[in-house]
């Protein structure tokens, strides 16, 4: 024979849903239609200090001292019994007598039962305010550590001078013309590496403009490697765009060592030209390139302008999971660093898959 269905008053259904209610690990309260508690769980007494055996058939307002006494509130649950609309993450604070305010987060929803005349309310209430102690100390402690990074980086970059100056000098005292240039070289470096630092000192967000970043960086090494500006000149063009702090400290090293490169070998004999550095970020995308107008490395294989400084650029694009593609002819020389995560539609192959490693997104 086929089991029977077993059937419930409407006592007895009642009684389950109020001991539901009761039973609930989260604070919850069952409410009619005109917000007198129907039912309570025994969490919500013990989070909020109640005897909600005592609060059962009295209106919500009465509540404690009558802290849940709110029209902003009040006026909500009535929408909600009225079938306008739930109450979703309803933020309020509970101010209490002789107790800390509370941050709480209501939400409320109509229940649709068989029952039509009888309206009931179930809302359900979330305390944040530890929560929100605990972010707000977790924030405090950034800001503090953003400050200790930007002491220690105006520090490195200061000691960094200091070696530099000290290079410098000894450039300066040795007879050797070979050593010479290699002092000086390292000079350059390390100075460039300490402006670096002092630009990334100056700004303690997590995030760096890349356009505004590149203008001073290479205003501070035309600075120290551009004796005459009417010769020379190093410009940066592009849109620019925010990237991360550790990505910029890597792009800013790239530009550095791609200009240094330039200054050494693209202008001999006192040719004048033109340096440009170019950054271009859409989204995840980006493209830098650092091109002259210079001799070209064609015009000068014994210089090996493919040396230290381009393999530095290697190393750090690779770190980036970005390209770097050199062009160069008898007018100059380009060389540009792209880092290509999303494959735009417009892109693709004509057999319409995107190449592997790439991923294609619809614009």
């Amino acid at each position: 024979m086929a089991a029977q269905t077993p059937h419930y008053s409407e006592e007895a259904a009642l009684s389950l849903t109020l001991a539901i209610v009761a039973a609930s690990q989260a604070p919850l309260l069952l409410l009619d239609g005109d917000l007198n508690i129907v039912s309570a769980s025994q969490s919500f007494g013990q989070v909020f200090e109640l005897d909600v055996d005592r609060a059962v058939g009295g209106p919500l307002s009465s509540l404690g001292a009558g802290e849940w006494e709110m029209p902003r509130l009040r006026a909500l649950l009535d929408a909600t019994a009225a079938g306008d609309a739930p109450v979703d993450a309803f933020e309020l604070d509970l101010v209490r007598p002789g107790r800390s305010p509370r941050h709480l987060l209501i939400h409320a929803q109509r229940l649709v039962y068989l029952d039509l005349e009888n309206r009931r309310l179930l809302m359900s209430v979330t305390d944040t305010t530890q929560a929100l102690a605990d972010q707000k100390l977790k924030d405090e402690a950034l800001a503090e550590n953003l400050v200790l990074l930007s002491e220690v980086r105006h520090r490195v970059a200061n000691s960094l001078q200091i070696i530099a100056s000290v290079l410098l000098q000894n450039a300066r005292r040795t007879q050797s013309e070979e050593t010479r240039a290699h002092l000086k070289d390292a000079h350059n470096r390390v100075m460039s590496v300490a402006a670096l630092e002092r630009q990334l000192s100056e700004s303690a967000a997590e995030t760096v403009q890349l356009q505004t970043y590149f203008i001073s960086l290479c205003d501070s090494i035309a600075a120290s490697m551009i004796a005459d500006p009417e010769r020379i000149s190093l410009r940066v063009t592009g849109e620019g765009g925010m990237v991360s702090a550790r990505i910029s400290v890597s792009l800013g090293l790239i530009v550095t060592e791609l200009v240094i490169n330039a200054l050494k070998h693209a202008f001999p004999d006192g040719r004048s030209g033109k340096i440009v550095v170019d950054c271009q970020v859409h989204g995840p995308n980006w493209t830098l390139s650092v091109t002259d107008d210079g001799a070209g490395l064609l015009a000068q294989p014994s210089q090996g302008r493919i040396g230290l400084g381009t393999s530095i650029v290697q190393a750090l694009a690779r770190q980036l999971d970005a390209v770097v593609e050199i062009k160069s002819a008898h007018l100059g020389t380009s060389i540009t660093v792209t880092h290509t995560q999303v494959a735009l539609v417009q892109d693709l192959p004509a057999d319409g898959h995107p190449a592997d490693g790439q991923a294609a997104a619809s614009l």
